[in-house]
């Protein structure tokens, strides 16, 4: 049998022809007070990396940024770190521990020593003969490519090669850990699952037995049992990858031009601006010219007389609407810089005509002008970003006033329409550019610092018909409402949670307390200087911590923990938008809207209870 205690200094294993593309080395921890502790400091480092999994266990960063996962456990024990290619970059870990470092077993911490001993004395299985394998780490990038698996099977191979007649090991739930290793013949201990705050997650104890076999994975245990030999004698290899001499970017890359995040304003042309256009086109900077006139005229006669189906009748007013002036010189050609494209398109009334001539039957173009003709004032383009898309496509509001200090980031993609191209585009500036796409006739101002004390008189001044409010800081919440209270402008706002839809006719009660008085006599001025969980606090009161969904409730307890914000959903976010849209609408128009908070839970909407056809379909 090969000398697995001293392994050589040899070439990593990889597998035979038909096995999964891993190349594992493994090395031999020494034993406590004795050898180099170099490799064992190293994959101490990679487990806690892992495991911090970006702020998910906060317990494996230490203060100076660097990651901690220091167990006596690592003397002593195997260590098996796996990668693609021989010196690549490490993907994953596990360790396997024999019964001679049973004393530090983690299952063992997990129990005490008693109930740990009672256990395998229940089992019939002495601990001289008892392994545990544990520390399964994998990075993210290589969990849907079979690696977990593969080292699970690799741990639990070896340990049926050192002759363990039983293994133990301390198992996660949160993701279905407990059930991954059901997989192998482990089963769950009864009465050893509990909440152990340094995982942020319920633990229990697993147990297997060589004999019972490895499960629907027994043949793979089997496999790499055997191959175990070969891959303890390839010793151990430097855990991180020889550095790569870096190399030039692509030419095209350096050169490219960084794209314009700040313009959000498109140029309007007519034929009365022919020169200006010519230099324009001439220019190089137009990547695409977009010239459907003709098509959008025909829609503009029947949109006017939705009976007239004659193809030369349909001609013939058409030239009647060009009045004499060739097709390039009518209406407008919309230049928009950020995208490169040049668009033709009606004048402002006729294209607003066709735009909203499907609104019709819900909206009356003597409401639609109405609409036209109000400023609404939106603050927070994340979930606002909705609402704002939802008024300029019905046509509520021809000016706006916009203001959010953030930047789209990635993980704004789950919720907000928008493509990766708009990445690090103020939300501000992606929302205006996204509603003159829409309609390039409308009137926008736009805060990109967000409301602050210098800016908040600015954004109310010229008047505001109502504001839609979406941001997440308890100051600009209090303080807008105070300026709309003052004002006499109606305010609305979703909370993407449960469907809840604020109503605040502030035009209507002038002495209407803030946030239906969930908050008592509050002030702006009181909110300036709060620390995190006073804000936390803060919410939970204006939301009505009561009332909230069960997830959200859950959620609280885990931002900054396992969760970076709030979580939010598309879907959730496209209600919230249609929501403020329909409010608006009605308040707008002078419509029944009064002052509340109402609720269209999703959840409850879509319960088989609420079903028309009571049993099913009919």
């Amino acid at each position: 049998m090969t000398d697995l205690n001293h392994p050589g200094p040899r070439e990593s294993w990889s597998p035979q022809p038909g096995s999964p593309d891993w190349h594992v080395t493994a090395f031999l921890g020494p034993q406590p007070g004795a050898g180099d502790h170099t490799l064992i400091d190293a994959v101490r480092e990679l487990r806690a990396r892992i495991l911090f999994d970006h702020g998910r266990r906060p317990a494996f960063l230490r203060s100076d940024g660097s990651h901690a996962d220091d167990q006596d456990l690592d003397f002593g024990a195997w260590h098996f770190i796996a990668r693609r290619s021989p010196g690549g970059e490490p993907l994953g870990y596990i360790r396997l521990s024999a019964p001679d470092s049973g004393e530090r077993f983690q299952s063992r911490a997990y129990l005490g020593d008693a109930s740990y001993e009672e256990l395998l004395a229940a089992e019939g299985i002495p601990v001289s003969e008892v392994f545990e394998h544990s520390r399964l780490v994998v990075e993210h990038r290589a969990r849907k490519l079979g690696l977990g698996q593969y080292l699970n099977a690799l741990a639990i191979g070896a340990a049926h090669h050192l002759g363990a007649r039983a293994m133990i090991g301390t198992s996660g739930t949160k993701d279905g850990q407990d059930r991954f290793h059901e997989r192998f013949g482990f089963r769950p201990v009864p009465g050893t699952r509990r909440y152990v705050p340094r995982y942020t997650e319920d633990v229990v104890i697993m147990f297997h037995r060589v004999l019972d076999g490895a499960g629907r994975q027994h043949d793979l245990v089997t496999r790499l049992r055997d191959e175990f030999p070969l891959i303890a004698a390839s010793g151990p290899s430097p855990l991180l990858p020889a550095p790569r001499a870096p190399r030039a970017a692509p030419l095209t890359l350096t050169e490219a031009a960084a794209p314009d995040r700040d313009v959000w304003r498109p140029v309007l042309f007519t034929a009365a601006d022919h020169d200006a256009l010519t230099r324009l086109l001439t220019s190089g900077e137009v990547r695409e010219v977009h010239d459907t006139l003709d098509e959008q005229l025909t829609e503009l006669v029947r949109s006017r007389e939705p009976a007239c189906r004659d193809d030369a009748e349909i001609d013939r007013k058409k030239r009647e609407q060009l009045t004499g002036v060739a097709a390039w010189e009518y209406g407008t050609w919309v230049w928009y810089p950020w995208s490169g494209r040049l668009v033709h398109v009606l004048p402002r009334e006729e294209f607003r005509l066709v735009r909203t001539d499907r609104n019709r039957g819900r909206i009356e173009r003597p409401e639609q002008r109405d609409l036209f003709g109000k400023r609404i004032g939106i603050i927070g383009l994340s979930v606002g970003n909705s609402a704002a898309l939802t008024f300029a496509l019905e046509g509520i509001g021809g000016a706006y006033r916009l203001a959010d200090f953030d930047d789209f980031g990635l993980s704004n993609l789950n919720r907000l329409r928008a493509g990766v191209h708009h990445l690090g585009v103020n939300k501000a500036v992606l929302s205006a550019r996204q509603m003159f796409e829409i309609d390039p006739y409308l009137d926008i101002e736009i805060e990109r610092d967000g409301l602050t004390a210098d800016t908040i008189e600015d954004f109310f001044a010229g008047g505001i018909d109502l504001l839609v409010e979406e941001c997440d800081t308890p100051w600009v919440k209090i303080a807008a409402r105070e300026y709309a209270r003052d004002l006499g402008i109606p305010v609305v706002m979703d909370c993407n949670d449960r469907g809840m839809l604020d109503v605040e006719r502030f035009d209507r009660e002038p002495d209407r307390a803030l946030l239906h008085g969930l908050l008592g006599d509050v002030k702006s001025v009181d909110l300036a200087d709060l620390g995190y969980q006073e804000k936390v606090d803060l919410i939970l009161a204006m939301v009505d911590a009561d009332r909230i969904s069960p997830e959200l409730a859950a959620s609280f307890n885990e931002l900054g923990r396992t969760l970076s914000s709030w979580p939010q959903l598309a879907s959730g976010v496209a209600l919230g938008g249609a929501l403020c849209a329909e409010a608006a609408r009605r308040i707008l128009l002078g419509r029944p809207c009064e002052s509340g908070r109402f609720y269209t839970d999703l959840s409850q909407q879509l319960s088989p209870a609420r079903s028309v056809f009571a049993g099913g379909a009919v």
